[in-house]
């Protein structure tokens, strides 16, 4: 459940972080169960984090709102033409059927994911997670050939960066790092990665957002608990916004590894202050 006293600072820096790093290959996820934890804060929940990510799928189709237009046109007179290799089907292909492996994992893991202490929210599983995937996006940085664009794309390019974004559902390892990085082990160019990854997102992200916002208001939620939810939607809106822009612009002339470098500091970090007993 969102937490009912969590203040409007809480909810206004946790916005801030989901919106900095829902995007940046460094994990959301991980980012707003270690931050609280330095702060002396409650873990805020997989409910709030998943609510507040609501607010990063807005500035998503925000951002792109165009390119879905004229995707979804495109897709749409490329059926009716039949033209089943017109490139605005193979993308719509790659995004629906890269969506499914998530989808699937996060039904069977549901009750697992939901539990505040549970394994998968482990400090420990955390910091391991962000050095291994550091260490991965840093091999698909050096072997991909950065050749292909979203235009060349697939249905099972999307089904294969899919699986990838279906990791992300352990902390740590990072929705948009994983689908960035499997994207780049299938060839692609950066920014197209990183564009493809947004998109691949959109579905994703709302579904859950959406089941936990119903879940929520099923239960019923206090209003210092909603207007939390709101405070911290509305400033990840406003910060994912601006981070996909950046992120954008960096990767057309930089490499991923400043995110390898700062994933493994992460890491280390997170893990050896846990066992330090500083944060638990």
């Amino acid at each position: 459940m969102a937490r009912e006293t969590m203040s409007a600072l809480e909810a206004v820096v946790l916005g801030c972080v989901q919106g900095l790093t829902e995007f940046l290959p460094i994990s959301s996820t991980a980012h707003l169960r270690v931050v609280p934890s330095l702060l002396g804060w409650a873990d805020p929940g997989a409910a709030f984090s998943a609510v507040i990510q609501l607010g990063s799928v807005l500035a998503v189709l925000a951002y792109f709102a165009r390119d879905l237009v004229a995707i979804s046109g495109g897709c749409f007179r490329a059926l009716a033409a039949k033209d089943y290799i017109h490139q605005d089907v193979r993308l719509v292909s790659a995004i629906l059927l890269g969506t499914l492996p998530v989808c699937l994992a996060g039904l069977a893991l549901k009750s697992t994911l939901e539990q505040t202490n549970g394994p998968l929210r482990s400090l420990i599983v955390i910091g391991c997670a962000s050095i291994f995937m550091g260490i991965v996006l840093w091999v698909a940085e050096q072997v991909g050939r950065r050749s292909r664009a979203v235009a060349d794309m697939g249905a099972g390019d999307g089904l294969l960066i899919g699986l990838g974004q279906a990791m992300a559902l352990i902390p740590g390892c990072s929705r948009s790092g994983s689908t960035l990085t499997a994207a780049l082990f299938l060839n692609m160019k950066r920014d197209d990665a990183a564009r493809f990854s947004f998109l691949l997102g959109i579905p994703a992200i709302l579904l859950s957002g959406l089941l936990e916002l119903k879940h929520l208001a099923g239960g019923g939620i206090a209003q210092e608990a909603l207007s939390s939810l709101l405070l911290g939607l509305s400033t990840s809106f406003v910060v994912s916004y601006l981070a996909i822009g950046w992120l954008l612009t960096f990767l057309k002339s930089h490499s991923t590894v400043v995110f390898t470098g700062y994933r493994l500091i992460f890491g280390l970090t997170v893990i050896g202050l846990t066992l330090s007993g500083h944060i638990h």
